[in-house]
């Protein structure tokens, strides 16, 4: 990063080839396609690029590029809510569910849209980008204990979920 910061136009190719995954990842599980996701990831970097002064050298990274990637996403969900508003109700596609999926696990993302914003934000960072519970928390705003609280009532939350999908034992025998 401080390469970049610098105007090395390898260094940037580099940090966007390594951190482009996770930060996909991040905005997929809350994007409504693929497209949309896409589109994040890209206004994420030109952020990046645009406030590349302001990272501090010898700083943790990841926080740093999470706290743009975060206000990326806020921003465009409220771009996205005004733009609804003028939308009717019968535009609007129905959420998926985890029940349409017949018996098979559902997958990731369909899992963690069952859940309230709030957990299914803390959820990737703390599980699929590795982030600690004290860089989850500066990145949302909020507390150590908050963050571990709102883990903990997802995982509950997808426990319960994914009972659903457990074979019952009358299922299992050809009964009921």
């Amino acid at each position: 990063m401080e390469a970049y910061q610098q105007g090395d136009r390898r260094a940037a190719d580099q940090l966007i080839d390594s951190l482009s995954p996770a930060l996909y990842r991040f905005f997929a599980v809350h994007a409504s396609d693929r497209r949309h996701a896409d589109d994040l990831l890209q206004e994420a970097w030109l952020r990046v690029h645009k406030a590349r002064h302001t990272y501090r050298p010898g700083e943790p990274l990841l926080p740093w590029l999470y706290s743009i990637a975060r206000r990326t996403k806020v921003d465009a969900f409220r771009r996205r809510h005004y733009e609804r508003k003028e939308e009717t109700f019968a535009t609007v596609p129905e959420p998926v569910s985890p029940a349409d999926t017949r018996g098979d696990l559902p997958e990731i993302d369909a899992l963690l849209q069952t859940l309230p914003e709030s957990q299914r934000e803390v959820i990737p960072m703390l599980k699929i980008s590795g982030l600690t519970l004290e860089e989850v928390a500066r990145l949302t705003s909020s507390s150590v204990g908050s963050v571990k609280q709102k883990a903990h009532r997802a995982y509950e939350k997808l426990r319960s979920v994914l009972a659903d999908y457990e074979p019952s034992a009358d299922r299992r025998r050809g009964g009921l």
